[in-house]
């Protein structure tokens, strides 16, 4: 029986970059009743048809975002409920967090959580 004696090496890139684009997230992100382990992306924000909030829970070591960038002619998910209170105002992000279409997205740090009737997609930040 021969034996090899080369070693294995992890696929990826032979230049140093990671092999992955972006590294995963470490812990949990819930959106409504769902939850994500180790998230990496961008995941959907789908609105209840009854109007109320959907809760986020940022339990990752980075910060997310909501992206709340709709188009004009694009409706939302599901239309509010004429029995549902009005959303409350939105403070304006931080700088260098405004999306083109002039709407503000939210940010949450790490542990942060928020109800929320707006937003199209949940956006985990980059440790670069």
């Amino acid at each position: 029986m021969r034996r090899s004696r080369k070693t294995l090496t992890p696929l990826g890139p032979r230049d140093g970059r990671p092999a992955s684009p972006e590294p995963p997230a470490s812990g949990f992100l819930t959106i409504g009743g769902t939850t994500y382990v180790d998230p990496v992306g961008s995941y959907p924000l789908d609105h209840r048809i009854d109007g109320s909030a959907t809760l986020i829970i940022n339990d990752t070591d980075r910060p997310v975002t909501i992206v709340t960038e709709r188009h004009r002619d694009h409706p939302p998910t599901a239309p509010p409920s004429r029995t549902a209170p009005p959303s409350p105002a939105v403070p304006p992000a931080p700088a260098g967090h405004a999306s083109s279409a002039g709407h503000a997205s939210l940010v949450l740090a790490p542990g942060e959580r928020i109800e929320t009737r707006r937003g199209d997609s949940v956006r985990i930040s980059s440790p670069y």
